[in-house]
Parts: C-alpha cells; sequence; structure tokens
C-alpha cells in the first residue's frame, strides 16, 4: 500500500469538493492510484476502482475502511470487455457517474532491437487502448449525468525522450487523444484533460528500490530535478483531484505536468 505524508487510514466521510460524486478510477489499488482513491473518499466521493490483484484491492479496503462507498474489483484493464463491464457495473451500482480517472498502465519489453511486435501491442493496450475503453464505455453515463470531468495519467515520457520507445509512445497518444477528445465531448458538458507525472517516489517502486539497491544512479536521477527531489503521488493527486472538480470547469484539453520540473526521465539523461 501506497505512504503518503498525509495521515493515512480510514478515508472518512466529511462533505468535501466530491461530495455525492461518482467516480471510476481504473489502477486505484496501489501508489498514485490508491492515493487518489483515498483523496476522492475523503472528500466525500463515491469510488470504483479495478486493479489485477485482489489482495492488493482487499488491502485498500481495509486501508481505508470506506464501507460501500468504495467498489473494487479485479480485472485487467487490457482486456477491453472486461473494462467495459466494470464500468458499466459501476455506474449502475452508483446510479450514474461524474468522473472518471484513467490511472492505471504500464510497458512491456526492452529496446527496439529487442522488443517484439506483442511488446509494442502490450504496452499499447495498457496505456492508449485501455484510456480509449474507458473514455467509450463512461461517456453515455457522464451525458446522462449531465457531464463530467474525465483525466487520464499519462507521462513527462509522452514528450521527453527515454526508454523505451513502446512506452513514450503511447504515452504521447494519450496526450494526443486528450486534445481531440476535449473537443468531441466538450458539447455534452464533458471536460477531458491529462496529468503527466514526473518520476516519482513510491515506495517499493521502481525508483525507491533504486534509491535502496543504486544510491549513485539514483541521485543521477534526482540531479535532472532542479530541487534534487522525485515527485510524491500526493502532488499528483491533489493535481488529479482540482482537475476533477469544479474548480477547473474552464479546463479541457490540456496536459499538466506534475514534475518539478524534471528534465530528462532516466538517470541516462536522455
Amino acid at each position: 500500500m501506497a505512504s503518503s505524508t498525509r495521515c493515512r487510514g480510514q478515508a472518512g466521510s466529511r462533505a468535501g469538493r466530491f461530495a455525492g460524486r461518482r467516480i471510476v478510477v481504473t489502477g486505484g489499488s496501489r501508489g498514485l492510484g490508491s492515493e487518489v482513491v483515498r483523496l476522492l473518499l475523503a472528500e466525500g466521493a463515491r469510488v470504483a476502482t479495478c486493479a489485477r490483484k485482489t489482495k492488493s484491492l482487499a488491502d485498500l479496503h481495509r486501508w481505508l475502511d470506506a464501507g460501500e462507498r468504495l467498489v473494487t474489483q479485479s480485472l485487467d484493464i487490457a482486456e477491453p470487455e472486461l473494462l467495459e463491464q466494470f464500468v458499466t457495473s459501476a455506474a449502475t451500482s452508483f446510479g450514474g457517474l461524474d468522473g472518471v480517472v484513467a490511472c492505471a498502465g504500464g510497458a512491456r519489453g526492452r529496446g527496439i532491437t529487442e522488443a517484439t511486435a506483442e511488446d509494442w501491442a502490450t504496452t499499447w493496450a495498457l496505456n492508449a487502448g485501455h484510456f480509449a475503453r474507458l473514455v467509450a464505455s463512461a461517456t453515455p453515463h457522464l451525458r446522462a449525468s449531465g457531464g463530467g470531468s474525465i483525466v487520464v495519467v499519462s507521462s513527462i515520457s509522452g514528450w521527453k525522450p527515454g526508454p523505451q520507445a513502446q512506452y513514450g509512445a503511447s504515452k504521447a497518444a494519450q496526450l494526443h487523444m486528450v486534445t481531440s477528445l476535449a473537443r468531441e465531448l466538450g458539447p455534452h458538458g464533458i471536460r477531458v484533460n491529462a496529468v503527466s507525472p514526473g518520476s516519482m517516489l513510491i515506495p517499493g517502486k521502481r525508483w525507491d528500490r533504486m534509491r535502496q539497491d543504486d544510491p549513485v544512479a539514483y541521485q543521477q536521477l534526482a540531479a535532472e530535478f532542479p530541487g534534487r527531489e522525485l515527485v510524491r503521488p500526493e502532488e499528483v493527486a491533489d493535481v488529479i483531484a482540482f482537475l476533477l472538480s469544479d474548480q477547473a470547469r474552464g479546463v479541457t484539453g490540456v496536459n499538466l505536468p506534475v514534475d518539478r520540473g524534471q528534465n530528462a526521465p532516466t538517470p541516462q539523461g536522455y
């Protein structure tokens, strides 16, 4: 379970920006996703989230203690039919939808001469494909609710070069989709935006393991940040929540980097 500088544990039930709102978050069991789910619940939302591992979702329930305001389902987002069924089930359970966060994603394969066609297809399905199907399945429910907000978690790798190409290409595709979908769905009162995190320091994840196992490489990565500190997941979650909220009602079709001014998204500096 992700750690945070904030108070952890129960999600609470106090009214806030999202009181009564119904929001779907993919990939919400750990890391950034769990921080997003925690923040939305703490501000009054009802949240449905999915992840591959049943145990991670059970741990999330225990951690947040949100009762019926949190609905979870184990599935692979790369399987479009399962993702669509999850969105439909969430909308039925909540009586509609007001927001969607595409937080899940991933990458597969190595460099261009080693990555297989399957590596490229899988990476595309996890990022661009998942986002496309999530938006397609959620849009009728958002329209029926009078509009809403869609946020995709992209990456600075979508425009800053770094390995591997298949990951960066799929993230760049998400950013293009945001600008296109914002225009397509705007007439229906639906806003579409992206948040692009820099390298995040998440306990147990890649950069945290590097910090412990290879401090020299970690310092090289930290040097890509003007303040020599990596991004915290709660910093990204705050921006996602802003874009979901009415405070951002005039914002659509944009990409907001949350990267602490990071240059290259890799210790190799490219």
